[in-house]
């Protein structure tokens, strides 16, 4: 465009433009630039006033609550009886202010086909490990065990050790049966396939508890996830140190954290509820009150809720370690299917089964659409 009014000073606007393929509208246009106004977007009416939103960000800056993710803000405030807006308005005003964003660089793994196991109370499945807690110097290592049961994801048992041993890992198993009251029959005890796990001493005591036993994969720490979850808690806590600087020191911090873990941590896998009353089956009493709390905060301003009253968030019904697949497809089944049961409560069809007279040509069975079929 600086080319064009160049060259217009000499041989005119329209040589200029048709030499330069420019249209001429253009050239006049950049000639008297209009300047942008930025539209400003209404306000809607449900939504939070400035004061409001001050008193949200008031909240989430506070001692109590700079620490927490806005869901267990959200979940603790509720708990209080206290409720300013929804999770993700909280998100949006952190947003707003750049307070948002991944703490920490994330690693996605590819997925495999893992270990099928199902809870649906407490004390059905647990799953445990150990990591190493870093020590004062280079290259020592204090060993943390956790038993964990994934349906509540309370924390059993725990323990800090010198050293990694399938004699402290038998003790801290029999210990937790025993304040669990683990029948024979009643409990399956997954984990990794690490040496304490798959010792013999291990082995034998879970056989004489009548406890089951799983390991995952080689290879596949995704095969434990409740483990590697809960202990990626326990060490993005903004309190875990660099390194502890005796097994003391470790204990002295893992002591708080587990009773907090267990007693106040609000889990999103747990409908925003603690491992403790899930475990103990006191959630529901909690889940009126959240149900009562929302209903005040409808009633104050229904006109913030557009779609339905605010529901908290339901209570967990199952635990899997890798559900199965639901939907599948059926291809080498007798008489050559010719469906795909994307929803697995229809039953598959077979050409075997269906009369002649209602068959496409044999160059278009393959493309007869499943509707069409169950007519």
């Amino acid at each position: 465009m600086a080319a064009a009014e160049e060259i217009a000073r000499t041989i005119g606007v329209a040589a200029a433009c048709d030499a330069l393929t420019v249209s001429r509208a253009s050239l006049y246009r950049s000639r008297r630039p209009q300047p942008e106004v930025a539209r400003s977007r209404p306000s809607p009416q449900r939504a939070l006033s400035i004061p409001e939103r001050q008193v949200v960000l008031d909240a989430l800056h506070s001692d109590r609550f700079v620490d927490r993710a806005p869901a267990q803000v959200w979940a603790e405030l509720i708990d209080d009886r206290t409720y300013y807006c929804s999770i993700r308005t909280m998100y949006r005003l952190l947003a707003k202010h750049g307070e948002v964003r991944e703490r920490r660089d994330q690693l996605r793994h590819p997925s495999y086909q893992k270990p099928e196991l199902l809870a649906t109370a407490p004390n059905q499945v647990w799953s445990w490990d150990i990591t190493k807690l870093l020590g004062p110097a280079k290259w020592t290592y204090y060993y943390l065990y956790v038993l964990l049961d994934i349906f509540s994801r309370y924390v059993v048992g725990w323990m800090v050790a010198f050293k990694e041993a399938a004699t402290l890992a038998k003790r801290l198993i029999e210990e937790s049966c025993r304040k669990q009251g683990i029948v024979a029959g009643q409990l399956t005890v997954h984990a990794d396939r690490g040496s304490s796990m798959t010792s013999k001493p291990v082995a034998l005591l879970l056989s004489d508890l009548g406890v089951t036993k799983t390991h995952s994969r080689p290879h596949v720490s995704n095969d434990n996830p409740y483990s590697e979850a809960q202990f990626k808690t326990l060490k993005y806590c903004p309190e875990f140190p660099d390194r502890f600087g005796g097994i003391a020191h470790s204990r002295s911090f893992c002591h708080p954290f587990f009773t907090y873990y267990n007693t106040e941590h609000r889990h999103s896998g747990l409908g925003l509820m603690t491992p403790e009353s899930i475990h103990y089956g006191f959630a529901e009493q909690i889940l009126a009150a959240r149900r009562d709390t929302l209903q005040a905060a409808y009633v104050a301003h229904p006109e913030r809720f557009v779609r339905k009253p605010p529901q908290p968030p339901v209570l967990p019904t199952a635990a899997w370690i890798n559900p199965p697949r639901e939907k599948t497809t059926l291809q080498d089944a007798p008489g050559s299917s010719i469906t795909t049961s994307v929803d697995p409560r229809v039953p598959p069809v077979f050409v075997s089964e269906i009369p002649s007279s209602r068959l496409a040509p044999p160059t278009q069975r393959g493309r007869v659409a499943l509707a069409e079929v169950l007519q």
